[in-house]
């Protein structure tokens, strides 16, 4: 994993929210969801040091632009979205220690995710967004604020999950936030508007409009349903 630093912002103690693409792309359409409504400004770039894999154009190869922005406000720190997660173990720690280095750099404590959680509860067009955190104390405040927390023991995986565990062996506090879906194979946009909501009560910021992630759920039902009517037709 390769790094190169762009710029040096001016900030001190900002939070961070970090994701990777996952389940129903959750984590990358929240990160990009913040990057467009906060207009925020690339400062440091991530890339992978070697392809994984090549995109067959038909003919022809392509090899993949694998790179991952950190990104900042005033007092914020977004990192991650992109088309895809390190596919190598040790570029995957690699890209997270660097998050936590980066967090150091701006005495930045507090460390959020986001990503999906796989459920069999049918919730329609009302997913709800479950919590987890680096400690039990943090989890007795998060109850408070009557969110929901994770249900039952499960092992997180990828990027959106380990980062929590950086996190926390080096006394840091993060908070993962984790919308529920049934079908991880297609985009989740109400999982992620229902992430974003969560996020805005933890970490008092808004987000812009969630409007727009609305829409492009109506619009993919529509095109699930057409395609479903089509094959049962024929």
């Amino acid at each position: 994993m390769e790094f190169f630093q762009d710029n040096e912002p001016d900030l001190e103690k900002p939070i961070i929210i970090a994701a990777m693409q996952d389940m129903g792309n959750v984590g990358a359409i929240v990160i990009e969801h913040i990057n467009e409504n906060l207009r925020t400004k690339k400062f440091r770039i991530a890339r992978s040091s070697y392809p994984t894999f090549v995109l067959d154009m038909g003919g022809h190869i392509k090899l993949p632009d694998d790179k991952w922005e950190y990104r900042h406000t005033k007092d914020m720190i977004v990192f991650g979205g992109g088309a895809g997660q390190p596919q190598a173990t040790t570029e995957l720690h690699s890209i997270c220690q660097d998050v936590i280095d980066i967090a150091k750099k701006y005495s930045a404590k507090f460390i959020y995710t986001v990503g999906g959680f796989h459920t069999t509860r049918e919730f329609g067009k009302s997913p709800k967004t479950y919590v987890t955190t680096t400690s039990m104390s943090l989890t007795r405040q998060i109850e408070k604020m009557d969110l929901n927390t994770t249900p039952q023991k499960s092992i997180i995986t990828g990027f959106n999950g380990l980062i929590l565990g950086y996190a926390k062996l080096n006394g840091m506090q993060g908070i993962g936030l984790y919308g529920e879906l049934s079908e991880p194979s297609i985009p989740q946009y109400r999982s992620a508007k229902s992430v974003i909501n969560t996020l805005e009560k933890l970490t008092y910021h808004k987000f812009g409009d969630t409007r727009e992630l609305d829409s492009l759920a109506d619009e993919l039902d529509e095109k699930m349903k057409s395609r479903w009517s089509a094959g049962y037709k024929f």
